[in-house]
């Protein structure tokens, strides 16, 4: 009783991750769209073409085990979604709203590898050895993406914070002389 227990936790799973690689096939030319990077662009639309075999890996599966690939709605993956379009309506301009993409975008990553590191191992456990081998592949795809973004990160968070920096520093310049007006009107 308990491996047929397993056995349908593992396949609500895969549809769960179905319907939310398809929702990331949605948000990921958004995301490119508004990055300022050309390298982070870039990297976009490579785990685009990524996500897109990730869902064809996902209905093999599921259609060699008879089962349906669609029917389920990724509620996790809809909310973190929501939260990098919510990011994408701020008004961060340059690195800064690259910052804010890749911190999008590690989120799901980081979805994503927790997900596949579940349904691998369901996998492996119920004998599903063609399953947990194309599991695996996809797993080590989320891996690589998510270090992607934080060497990604390491230069364009040192470069937004260098962006924003000079802005704070040409406001207090505007600020100062001001103060010293206002100071010298108090001594006359």
């Amino acid at each position: 009783m308990e491996h047929n227990a397993l056995k349908e936790l593992y396949v609500a799973e895969l549809k769960d991750l179905y319907d939310a690689e398809n929702r990331l096939v949605k948000a990921i030319p958004k995301m490119a769209k508004a990055a300022s990077s050309g390298e982070l662009r870039s990297g976009f639309e490579e785990h685009l073409e990524q996500t897109r075999g990730h869902v064809d890996r996902l209905k093999e599966i599921l259609d060699a085990m008879g089962e349906k690939a669609g029917g389920k709605k990724c509620a996790g993956m809809t909310g973190i979604v929501k939260e990098g379009e919510e990011i994408m309506e701020e008004d961060f301009e340059g690195e800064v709203m690259d910052a804010a993409l890749i911190s999008a975008a590690q989120r799901v990553e980081h979805y994503e590898i927790a997900a596949y590191g579940c349904v691998r191992t369901w996998a492996e456990l119920l004998g599903e050895n063609e399953a947990s081998t194309l599991l695996e592949k996809t797993l080590d795809e989320e891996k690589e993406t998510d270090q992607k973004l934080t060497e990604l990160a390491e230069q364009i968070n040192v470069q937004a914070k260098a962006s924003s920096g000079e802005e704070e520093d040409e406001e207090s310049e505007e600020e100062t002389p001001r103060a010293k007006a206002r100071g010298a009107r108090a001594s006359s």
